[in-house]
């Protein structure tokens, strides 16, 4: 990402995974040519966490053409300089058309499950421990016809390989849209809470914040799924500022995706920090949407001063060209020691108690008590 580069450049070194399976680390998509360092020995192997990444925005681009012309879906550009060419946004509405448009290659049961585990080995080479990722079941199932069954059987199915392969915990949360119908929102909160028992731990509200309108109509869908035993996590915060972070607090949130306006405003980060709410940050997307100007604006070191604990995640490495390794290191810069990021992570996770606990003991084992 240019914008992203500006006053910040990120570095890494080559290196070797951890474990084999190179078919699953492709993703089993045959694609072994994506540019990024996936089977790369971190140069900061120190555990981590990540709280927010989109299991649809881990797709490297020679993959997602691979994907795409496998199930026949037409893409923007046919090789992968231009799909990557087409990663320089000019704005967050921009980066929200280019997710829609790429995204939608993902169609079959198979393509969700191994996407799992391909963001797993990755993640695993740059030390991850924990991973809760978010996907978008509503879009898939409403513009693509992929049944329901079939993107969440893919990710429990995904999550339990992960496990067994690469060592790497990982939990899902499907994504609510922001100004869909309530039935929908509803069906989704349903459909998740049914899959509590295979690693679907919450529920996400994602999308474009300028047009989430009353957000009161997802108040049931919130309901069902806490109901039904998971947290809620709603992307709040990033493009649409103050208001869209106290218009989610009505649900007693579990955490926020990004939720970075709110170092605009003292009272709020002082409620945060009240609330024990902890802030799931992607500073790399910050910047390649626009929605922070230059690195130097990251409002990470005003929120770090008023006391909120923020995790740090990738949000969309594939789109950003970013790994999580990378966001720990930028993250440093602006403040945020590996040891504050990995704890916050931890007591942000969703998990359970005996997971909860286990990741503890692996931070006070690289960090100290």
């Amino acid at each position: 990402m240019r914008r992203a580069d500006r006053g910040f450049r990120h570095d890494f070194e080559n290196g070797h995974l951890r474990s084999g399976h190179s078919d699953d680390a492709s993703g089993g998509f045959g694609g072994s040519n994506d540019a990024h360092p996936l089977g790369s020995a971190s140069p900061n192997p120190y555990p981590k966490i990540e709280l927010h990444v989109h299991l649809e925005g881990t797709i490297r681009p020679n993959t997602l053409l691979d994907m795409a012309r496998r199930n026949g879906v037409a893409l923007p550009a046919d090789n992968v300089a231009a799909l990557s060419e087409m990663y320089q946004y000019r704005d967050f509405d921009h980066f929200l058309q280019m997710w829609r448009t790429t995204t939608g290659a993902m169609r079959t049961e198979d393509d969700f499950r191994q996407a799992v585990i391909a963001y797993a080995a990755e993640a695993r080479s740059h030390g991850v421990e924990y991973i809760e990722a978010t996907f978008s079941p509503i879009n898939r199932n409403k513009w693509d016809n992929i049944p329901y069954p079939a993107m969440f059987d893919g990710v429990a199915d995904g999550i339990v390989a992960s496990a067994e392969r690469y060592g790497v915990q990982v939990r899902a949360m499907p994504s609510l849209i922001w100004g869909v119908p309530h039935d929908l929102a509803e069906e989704c909160a349903r459909l998740a809470v049914r899959y509590r028992d295979r690693g679907i731990v919450g529920l996400d509200v994602s999308g474009n914040e300028l047009a989430r309108g009353d957000i009161s109509q997802f108040d049931r869908a919130v309901a069902i799924a806490r109901e039904g035993g998971l947290g809620i996590v709603p992307h709040a915060g990033e493009a649409g500022g103050v208001d869209a972070i106290r218009d989610v607090l009505r649900w007693n949130p579990d955490g926020l995706q990004h939720g970075i306006a709110a170092a605009g405003d003292r009272a709020l980060m002082a409620e945060l920090v009240d609330r024990d709410i902890v802030l799931r940050v992607t500073p790399t997307s910050n910047l390649g949407t626009g929605v922070v100007a230059d690195v130097a604006e990251h409002p990470l070191p005003r929120l770090l001063d008023a006391g909120v604990r923020c995790s740090i995640g990738t949000d969309d490495p594939a789109l950003f060209n970013t790994t999580l390794g990378q966001e720990y290191d930028l993250a440093e810069r602006l403040g945020v020691s590996p040891a504050s990021a990995y704890r916050a992570g931890v007591d942000g996770a969703l998990c359970d108690n005996a997971l909860r606990q286990q990741l503890h003991e692996v931070g006070e084992s690289a960090f100290g008590d």
